[in-house]
């Protein structure tokens, strides 16, 4: 396809800030490139039509994409129990009583310690920190704008350099399929620790933001307008207790470690993220609803209509979500990710070949919505550079994954970003509005800073 293959990325970028319309933006994605590959198979083009629908249900056929979809819905269900029980309000005003949380840099902190403590899984990061902080950022007049992208910035950043994750397990297979790398791949992936620049960057500039507590470019503007009340009621339901947010967040937690550690099979590193999270929110949604049952403070039928009604409330980025996984697929056999990665080429000077796979990478993950999608791409092109050229492994591996994660942050059609504003209770598109200057200095600083490695280590 060449450079048509970048034709369908470039139409939901256009149309989502054009139009402000994310999921028009991704069903015209989806359906310029099922022209692309209908034409190219030599079929009718008005069968595009029916291939944009067959590609949307085809991402059921992915018991990995239904998880996501389903615990996504399932997030809008606890959501609402939580809220509605007043658990939100009762720990808000616990924690200020007790002196936590009573300024904008304790609660922004505290947003961001939490978010690196569940550095297991990178939705879970996102969702357990949003939830736990939503109420205090309301009460202190902080907007969900700054709430997303403290969220968005630290998970991430953190699961790929912590890495005693699935991150690090993934990554840790793909190393595996090139037996020839210098070292081990344990020692490869340890080595782009302190190299993975965009990772520490991006961390720096949460805390930066967190301790601080200033905020630049279009959330700022946010910020000055009045902020809405999602969460705390004008008054703490007599009857509510922090129990009925803290219970269910903490069975959702250690449910996923529980999950992770059994679908790994006594190893953490090899479980099934999708599987662990899906399990865990669902054990979570039955604690709180059993709580509120016991408590009979709902009949069984309320909390059902609660349970609905927040899902309902979730169903647009739930749609999202939906439209980014087929647009991704659709992506994958245009060759998007391949066309992107060719352009690095074979004769860089030596100098440049780490700064071109950050930006290849970041290119990638921001077209196709996907970092892991990203590295299982550039992973193979940076390992045989790697091995014919004699290249610092840990250099070029952290560059892929730092690229990932960049372009990741940046991108309007990736479902991290949609996960980023369902647990912070952000608009998606004034997420990625507000984040963007955040996240392009951060890549920007970090292709400085892998030139400057280049020239020292190359």
């Amino acid at each position: 396809m060449g450079w048509l293959s970048i034709l369908p990325p470039l139409v939901a970028i256009i149309v989502v800030f054009w139009r402000k319309e994310v999921i028009v933006a991704l069903l015209l994605a989806i359906f310029t490139s099922e022209i692309l590959l209908t034409v190219a198979g030599d079929a009718p083009g008005y069968f595009a039509a029916i291939a944009t629908i067959e590609r949307i249900v085809s991402v059921f056929e992915s018991p990995g994409n239904t998880r996501i979809l389903i615990f996504s819905l399932l997030v809008g269900a606890l959501l609402a129990y939580i809220r509605e029980s007043g658990g939100v309000a009762a720990l808000v005003e616990s924690l200020l009583k007790r002196g936590y949380g009573t300024t904008k840099r304790s609660a922004s902190l505290m947003t961001v310690f939490t978010g690196i403590f569940v550095f297991i899984e990178s939705n879970l990061s996102v969702l357990t920190a949003g939830i736990l902080s939503r109420g205090l950022f309301e009460k202190l007049g902080m907007s969900r704008a700054r709430l997303a992208y403290l969220i968005d910035s630290t998970s991430a950043p953190i699961c790929i350099l912590i890495l005693l994750n699935g991150w690090g397990a993934y990554v840790l297979g793909m190393l595996e399929q090139h037996e020839e790398l210098p070292g081990t791949s344990v020692g490869i992936l340890i080595g782009t620790i302190p190299l993975n620049f965009y990772a520490l960057v991006t961390l720096a500039g949460v805390f930066y933001t967190a301790i601080s507590t200033r905020v630049h470019g279009p959330m700022r503007a946010v910020e000055a307008q009045p902020q809405p009340t999602q969460d705390l009621p004008a008054e703490v339901p007599t009857n509510s207790k922090a129990r009925y947010m803290l219970v269910p967040l903490m069975v959702m937690v250690f449910g996923m470690v529980g999950f992770m550690i059994g679908t790994g099979g006594g190893d953490i590193t090899q479980g099934d993220g999708a599987k662990s999270v899906l399990y865990a929110t669902t054990l979570a949604c039955v604690v709180a609803y059993l709580m509120l049952l016991i408590s009979r403070r709902n009949t069984h039928q309320q909390l059902v209509s609660m349970g609905f009604k927040g899902m309902g409330e979730l169903l647009p980025l739930v749609t999202i979500v939906l439209l980014s996984l087929a647009l991704g697929s659709s992506l994958r056999e245009l060759g998007t990710g391949l066309f992107l990665a060719g352009l690095v080429g074979e004769f860089l000077p030596l100098v440049l070949i780490a700064p071109m796979l950050f930006l290849a990478g970041a290119l990638i993950s921001f077209t196709t919505g996907t970092s892991w999608g990203t590295f299982a791409i550039l992973i193979p092109i940076a390992a045989p550079l790697i091995i014919a050229l004699d290249l610092p492994a840990p250099l070029l591996l952290a560059a892929v994954l730092g690229g990932g994660v960049f372009g990741d942050h940046c991108s309007p059609i990736s479902d991290t970003t949609a996960v980023s504003s369902l647990a912070s209770g952000c608009d998606l598109l004034e997420h990625v509005r507000t984040q963007l200057p955040y996240a392009l200095t951060a890549g920007g600083i970090t292709l400085l800073l892998y030139l400057l490695a280049g020239f020292i280590m190359l």
